[in-house]
C-alpha cells in the first residue's frame, strides 16, 4: 500500500473521534439529568465544559505542533480524550454522586480534543499537495460529516445498555484511532524552525490588523452557527423525550436529520463555490437570513414534527455558511499563517458550541418565544453586518506580496492615462454603478437577477 494511503487511513478517523465528543452525548442528556437528579443549567454544563476546554487550548495545541510536531500532539490529545471518557464512566459505574467526576472527566476531554482534528487538518496541509491536499481534505470533511449525522443514533443505541456506556465506548474509539494512526501515518521532517511565542502572538496581531475588519465578523458569524446548532439540539433532545416520550433509537434519528441535512448542504456549497469569493459572501449573507427566518418560524410552531421541518431551514443556513468561511479563512492568509489562525477560529467556534446549551436554557426559562426570537435577532444583526464589513476581495488582496500590488496599481494607472489620451471613456455610467457594487458588496444584485432571468428563458425556450 501506498504512503499516500496509508496516512490518509490513519488520519480520517480523527475528525470523526472530535465530532463524536458532543454529538454523542446529546440524545442522552435528558436521562443523565433523571438519574443524576440534576438542573436543567447543571445539564448543560456537560456540553459547556468540553467545549470551553477546548476552545481555550486549541491555539495553544496549533502552536506546540508547529514546536514539536503534529503527530506527538495528536497522539497525547488521543490519549487524553479517551482518558476523560473511562473517568466519566467509571465514576458513573462506581460512584452515588458522579457528576463532579463526570465534569472533570469531560474538561479532560475537552483539552484532548483541541490537538485532534484542527492539528490533523494542518497535517494534511504538511504531507499532501496539489489535488492530493483536496482529496485528502475532502476526505476529512466527509469523515467529520459522517460523525455528525451518525453520533446521536450511536449514542442513542449506547443509551440502551446503560447511559453512562456513552463515556466508557471513548477510550475504545480514540484506541483504534489511535493505533491506526501511530503505525500507518509517517509525519514529514519539518523544514522551519518554529516562531518564539513572543513572535508568534506579533504575527497574530499583524494578521488581524490587516484582515480583521472582516475576519472579526467571520469569527463570529462561524461561533454563532455552532451555538444555535447545538443549544436547538440540546433544546429539541428534551422535548422528545420530556413532551412527547420519544426515546431511544428513534430519538437519534430525528435530531440526526437537522446534522445530516446541514452535512448535505455543506457537501453542495464545497461543490459550487470553488474558490469564487463573492459568491461564498453572498452564500453566507443568505445562510444567516435563512437562519433567522427559521428561528422566527419555530417560535410560531407548537409540533415537534412540525419544528423538525422548520428548523431544517436553519441547517441548511449553517450548510451554506461553514465552508465558506473555512475557504474565506484559509485563503485570508499566507500558508505560514493559517495554522494559527485556523487553530483560533476552532477555538472561537468551539467557545459557540459551549454557550449555546446554558443560554439556550436561561432563555427557554423566561420562555419559547424570548428564546426563538433572541437567537433569530442575533442572526439578523450578523446577516447585515456580513453585508457591510464581510469582503473576502479585500481579504485576498490582503495576501498578496507588496511587488504584486505596486505592479496591479501601476498597469491601473497606465491604462487610465492611455485612456484620457484617447479621450475614451473609462465606462458607461452603469458599468461605473456595477463596479462600485462589486468593490462594495462583493457582488452585483442586478447580475445576480439577470442571471436568474436568462436561466428562465433558456427553460422556456427548451
Amino acid at each position: 500500500m501506498a504512503q499516500n494511503a496509508k496516512n490518509l487511513i490513519g488520519l480520517t478517523g480523527i475528525p470523526l473521534v472530535m465530532v463524536l465528543g458532543n454529538s454523542m452525548l446529546i440524545p442522552v442528556l435528558p436521562t443523565m439529568k433523571n438519574k443524576m437528579e440534576l438542573t436543567s443549567l447543571q445539564t448543560s454544563l456537560l456540553i459547556t465544559a468540553f467545549s470551553i476546554a477546548a476552545g481555550i487550548v486549541i491555539p495553544l495545541a496549533g502552536y506546540l505542533s508547529d514546536r514539536f510536531g503534529r503527530k506527538i500532539v495528536i497522539l497525547i490529545s488521543l490519549a487524553l480524550y479517551g482518558t476523560g471518557g473511562l473517568l466519566a464512566g467509571l465514576a458513573a459505574l462506581w460512584l452515588d454522586q458522579p457528576y463532579m467526576l463526570i465534569m472533570g472527566g469531560r474538561v479532560l476531554q475537552g483539552i484532548g480534543a483541541a490537538g485532534t482534528a484542527p492539528i490533523a487538518m494542518a497535517l494534511v496541509g504538511d504531507l499532501f499537495e496539489g489535488a492530493s491536499e483536496s482529496k485528502a481534505l475532502g476526505l476529512m470533511e466527509t469523515s467529520n460529516g459522517m460523525g455528525k449525522v451518525l453520533s446521536p443514533i450511536f449514542g442513542a443505541l449506547l443509551a440502551l445498555i446503560s447511559w453512562y456506556m456513552v463515556f466508557l465506548a471513548f477510550p475504545i474509539i480514540c484506541g483504534v484511532v489511535l493505533v491506526l494512526f501511530l503505525f500507518l501515518t509517517k509525519e514529514k521532517k519539518q523544514e522551519r524552525q518554529p516562531l518564539p511565542v513572543k513572535q508568534y502572538l506579533h504575527r497574530i496581531a499583524q494578521v488581524f490588523k490587516q484582515h480583521g475588519k472582516w475576519l472579526v465578523p467571520a469569527f463570529f458569524i462561524g461561533s454563532i452557527c455552532l451555538f444555535t446548532l447545538f443549544g436547538v439540539l440540546f433544546y429539541l433532545s428534551d422535548l422528545l423525550e420530556e413532551k412527547y416520550k420519544i426515546d431511544g433509537v428513534i430519538k437519534g434519528g430525528f435530531l440526526a436529520i437537522p446534522l445530516l441535512v446541514m452535512s448535505i448542504a455543506a457537501y453542495v456549497t464545497g461543490l459550487i463555490i470553488k474558490k469564487k469569493l463573492g459568491l461564498m459572501r453572498l452564500f453566507v449573507i443568505v445562510g444567516m437570513f435563512l437562519l433567522a427566518a427559521s428561528y422566527v418560524l419555530a417560535s410560531f410552531v407548537k409540533g415537534a414534527y412540525a419544528l423538525i421541518g422548520i428548523l431544517i431551514i436553519g441547517s441548511i443556513g449553517t450548510g451554506m455558511i461553514l465552508p465558506c468561511l473555512n475557504s474565506m479563512i484559509v485563503g485570508a492568509v499566507q500558508k505560514a499563517e493559517r495554522g494559527m489562525i485556523t487553530s483560533l477560529y476552532s477555538g472561537v467556534r468551539f467557545i459557540g458550541v459551549a454557550v449555546g446549551p446554558p443560554i439556550f436554557t436561561w432563555l427557554l426559562g423566561i420562555s419559547r418565544t424570548v428564546m426563538f426570537f433572541s437567537i433569530a435577532g442575533l442572526s439578523l444583526v450578523f446577516a447585515i453586518l456580513a453585508i457591510f464589513f464581510l469582503k473576502p476581495k479585500q481579504a485576498e488582496q490582503g495576501g498578496q506580496n507588496q511587488e504584486q500590488d505596486a505592479a496591479k496599481e501601476r498597469e491601473t494607472k497606465a491604462w487610465r492615462q492611455v485612456s484620457e489620451v484617447l479621450g475614451i471613456e473609462p465606462g458607461t455610467q452603469q458599468e461605473k454603478r456595477r463596479a462600485r457594487a462589486i468593490e462594495k458588496y462583493g457582488f452585483d444584485v442586478n447580475d445576480l437577477f439577470a442571471r436568474i432571468l436568462s436561466g428562465k428563458k433558456e427553460k422556456e425556450k427548451n
